[in-house]
């Protein structure tokens, strides 16, 4: 073990085992979630050449021999749960993303939330038992986030009880779907419905693309791989051609919306339906912005304590560089907000899941809530942990761009969440749209409820931009619950701004769609706002639950941190609404280095509790026992083009090139 490593955690103050219960949901769940991970990193048959050194065809064939050796594995020790499948899947594959993903991630939870009985005895065993690998497919050349724009069409023939599927043009060529490319012979098609001559928009369709004996193409599929991206090497992301490709009508999901054999359309209970799959991976994504975010912390924090550079008092030894007031402030508020975020991932899991329960018993009332929050708090995590792993990268110094590092890596796999599943800008659209229509009921004096009840009280209070003397505010810097009001306050503000400038823009003659268009950019301010205090609410919410007095005290100086931190990136915000004065951001850029000198003390036992394998890690800047520069050599000496002492490229061009200068 490497020495400073060793004192960093002789210094903590708090008991690490007992915060990674904490963070699993409970010590029995941390000792399941170990034992998982042992029978993956103990097991031979997952034993990978390291992916840095292989090419993009290689990647893939690696990764589809351990993804076929992870579904054999989980039969054989009957690991059903879909929490257990996840951490056993992210063991194997070390958290890439893999060809398989789709079809457990998006093709799976469609049929179980969106097939009818029925269609789940037809589909859903075979997809379980991999006879069917599906992918799903909504995305087009032409469009992605805007659904309504999708172009691919599946028009009901009631002569033959078949929907015939067609890609029209060019931009409606399905493009992007993970698993597409080589991998499945399904897919659950998007396409705008139509039957007796009408369009009834968006609609799921179960579309066999190839044979399930050879793994040709069928009759009028056009498919294959869209070539390297950013990130995602292991995953053949496919376009797929529809040239009047017929499904039976049995082959629409219709769980909710229905076409009988005459061609009569029932239209679901409530259009978002449709979109369910995209709101269960909204919400989850929500815990993968915190899982990429902890393990760059790890890497960046570690790293920190054990590389010394420059001097701090002329003639001392070289100080660890976490000892540099400016590495603190670039790491541990990010630390702070990975803690933040997991505990948001954990609550919209849970809300997700209650909800959902509720709309299987026909309940859809939370739906509209659901939709809204998964979309901003999806935007909002994954923009801010974006931003976070590339600032973890560059805290590592050279280091931090070799891939050995494992952050470039992290970067690139994380980067697309900020498009994928509804881009970010959209997605905030979508949630300022439901914040505008709240406010505007809570105005005409309906009672809100769930996340959105805070406007509610904007009726009460008077809440605009207005000088400080108007309106002082009392905030006590270190008190949570103060901190949680001026962000509601913020947001409520800006909710109210943004909802004004619409109706000033009516006012001006403008048609609805100009006016909203002309207040996007106040729109996207007031969703962020929002979903900005809902992290710091539900960070504060969970202190409640924390009953060990060392472990609420370091947390408490963590949620502090994220709240202080916010305000000050943000401070003309609450200037601006009056919420706070100049002073008292002084006074909280003060406090948030007294935080930082608090904290340092705990920042390697903060991201050691993340409990995260060193194999699942794969950084050598990150390792557990802190000795990076012996293993840095060793995986640099891994490279192919070491293999031999001259490459051939010298007697092929250099040798040549000599004799004839």
């Amino acid at each position: 073990m490497n020495p400073d490593i060793v004192k960093e955690r002789n210094n903590a103050t708090f008991d690490v085992e007992k915060l990674t219960y904490i963070l699993d949901g409970g010590p029995e769940k941390t000792i399941r979630r170990r034992e998982i991970e042992s029978l993956v990193f103990n097991d031979p048959d997952f034993k990978e050449k390291d992916p840095n050194f292989l090419s993009r065809s290689e990647r893939y064939d690696q990764a589809v021999r351990k993804s076929a050796q992870m579904i054999l594995k989980l039969r054989e020790y009957g690991i059903a749960d879909p929490d257990e499948i996840q951490q056993y899947k992210t063991c194997v594959h070390k958290d890439r993303p893999q060809p398989l993903d789709l079809h457990l991630g998006m093709f799976l939870p469609t049929l179980l939330n969106q097939a009818t009985p029925e269609q789940m005895d037809r589909f859903f065993m075979p997809a379980w038992n991999l006879e069917i690998i599906g992918t799903y497919a909504q995305t087009e050349m032409g469009h992605g986030t805007h659904l309504r724009g999708l172009e691919t069409t599946a028009t009901f023939d009631p002569a033959t009880q078949e929907f015939v599927l067609n890609s029209p043009t060019i931009s409606s060529i399905k493009w992007w779907p993970g698993g597409l490319g080589k991998t499945s012979n399904h897919a659950i098609v998007l396409a705008q419905l139509y039957t007796l001559g009408k369009c009834h928009g968006l609609h799921a369709f179960i579309v066999p693309v190839r044979d399930m004996s050879t793994h040709e193409p069928l009759p009028g599929i056009v498919v294959g791989d869209i070539g390297p991206k950013f990130g995602f090497s292991e995953v053949d992301n496919g376009f797929l051609k529809l040239e009047n490709v017929r499904i039976p009508r049995e082959n629409m999901l219709m769980k909710y919306a229905k076409v009988d054999p005459d061609g009569t359309y029932m239209k679901p209970p409530s259009a978002k339906l449709t979109y369910g799959t995209m709101v269960f991976i909204r919400s989850m994504i929500v815990g993968e912005s915190a899982r990429a975010l902890a393990k760059s912390c790890t890497i960046a924090i570690r790293y920190s304590a054990v590389r010394h550079q420059s001097e701090i008092r002329q003639g001392e030894p070289e100080p660890q560089i976490i000892d540099y007031q400016t590495q603190q402030y670039k790491l541990l508020p990010l630390l702070a907000m990975a803690y933040a975020f997991t505990f948001v991932g954990q609550y919209m899991k849970q809300t997700y899941l209650r909800i959902t329960g509720d709309i299987n018993q026909g309940d859809f009332s939370e739906l509209p809530e659901l939709h809204a929050l998964s979309a901003g708090l999806k935007a909002f995590t994954t923009w801010e942990a974006n931003n976070a792993i590339e600032v973890c990268r560059m805290s590592c110094g050279g280091h931090g761009y070799s891939r050995s590092s494992a952050l470039p890596d992290i970067y690139v796999e994380f980067t697309p969440t900020c498009t994928y599943e509804g881009e970010n800008t959209v997605m905030m659209l979508q949630t300022a749209r439901y914040l505008v229509k709240s406010y505007r009921q809570a105005k005409a004096g309906q009672q809100l409820s769930g996340i959105v009840s805070y406007l509610n009280e904007t009726q009460d209070r008077r809440v605009q931009p207005q000088p400080v003397a108007a309106r002082p505010t009392v905030v006590d810097i270190n008190d949570l619950s103060s901190l949680v009001e001026v962000y509601k306050l913020r947001a409520a503000t800006l909710v109210e701004m943004a909802a004004k400038n619409i109706q000033q823009e009516l006012q001006r003659r403008k048609s609805q769609e100009d006016a909203w268009n002309n207040s996007c950019i106040d729109l996207v301010r007031a969703s962020d706002a929002h979903c900005h205090y809902v992290v710091v609410k539900l960070f504060t919410d969970k202190l409640g639950e924390i009953g060990d007095t060392a472990i609420h005290s370091v947390l408490s100086n963590l949620a502090l941190l994220y709240a202080l931190h916010g305000i000050t990136k943000n401070s003309g915000d609450f200037l601006m609404a009056g919420l706070l004065s100049v002073p008292q951001v002084l006074q909280m850029s003060l406090r948030i280095k007294e935080l930082l000198s608090q904290l340092r003390l705990n920042a390697v036992a903060l991201v050691d509790a993340f409990d995260i394998h060193d194999k699942k890690l794969n950084s050598v800047l990150g390792r557990y026992d802190g000795n990076v520069y012996e293993h840095m050599f060793e995986w640099a000496r891994s490279s192919p083009l070491n293999t031999e002492e001259v490459h051939e490229s010298f007697h092929k061009y250099l040798k040549p090139l000599r004799s004839k200068l």
